[in-house]
């Protein structure tokens, strides 16, 4: 399922929650409904919303540090493309065709990932399925050094060429599994209980009603962001092309 399907659950879920409380107010005996009864179900609450809190907290940690670690890994790579184009430069004339083959297969990648739908996937498929670095590093193999000037550069250049692509391998481990869904089913679940204690206690009026629906659209909106952060090359929220892109304007020249 998608982050806005996911958090549209998790929305009805807490509105649930909150109108089942309200429904339990009709059903429970008035001394269920007690000052005491009223202070033992806050207790229970506030350890509740502490252990939600504790979660949620985790989990924007946790995608926050997937966006950033894959947003430092495209702009190393924006640098090391730039520094491949240079290497291949100060190599000769004739490398030519590949520094126009390098400029090409980024300006492919960022269509894919930035751009709009495409045909063969975008963002995080669009990388897995790429072969175009594989194909640049065994070009590579056919180039022959006449000087030792140029052996050198053809090492730095097929080193320069694996670090991109060990960091692409590591972008594409890290996306397996962003987010550990038992988090998710806890999180969920505790704070539809805490909404079920707000609506068991709450006036049954609308502005109680608005506003405990907007505490719930807010909490949701939360997963909505936790999860699209923690999918940094696709959906609506996804890492900077501003690295890539200044790569494109610097190299081929």
């Amino acid at each position: 399922m998608s982050s806005l399907e996911i958090s549209l659950i998790a929305l009805l879920c807490l509105v649930a929650g909150f109108l089942l409380g309200m429904w339990l107010q009709y059903l429970l005996p008035e001394h269920h409904l007690s000052k005491e009864s009223q202070d033992t179900v806050k207790l229970g609450a506030g350890m509740v919303a502490t252990m939600s809190a504790l979660i949620l907290g985790l989990l924007v940690s946790s995608a926050k540090s997937s966006f950033d670690a894959v947003n430092v890994s495209i702009a190393q790579n924006g640098a090391r493309i730039i520094q491949l184009d240079h290497l291949l430069a100060e190599y000769g004339p004739e490398t030519r065709p590949f520094r126009d083959g390098l400029k090409a297969s980024v300006a492919e990648r960022v269509q894919k990932i930035w751009g709009k739908s495409v045909p063969g996937g975008t963002g995080l498929q669009a990388i897995e399925k790429s072969t175009t670095l594989l194909d640049f590093q065994t070009s590579l193999q056919k180039l022959t050094p006449a000087t030792e000037a140029q052996k050198s550069l053809l090492n730095q250049c097929v080193q320069v060429s694996s670090d991109i692509w060990q960091s692409r391998l590591l972008i594409i481990e890290e996306q397996q599994e962003p987010v550990p869904p038992v988090f998710l089913v806890l999180l969920v679940f505790w704070l539809t209980l805490l909404f079920v204690s707000f609506g068991l206690f709450a006036p049954r009026n609308v502005t109680v009603f608005a506003v405990l629906l907007v505490c719930a659209v807010s909490v949701s909106s939360a997963v909505f962001l936790i999860l699209e952060m923690s999918h940094p090359l696709d959906g609506l929220i996804k890492v900077s092309s501003a690295p890539l892109l200044k790569a494109l304007e610097l190299i081929g020249h």
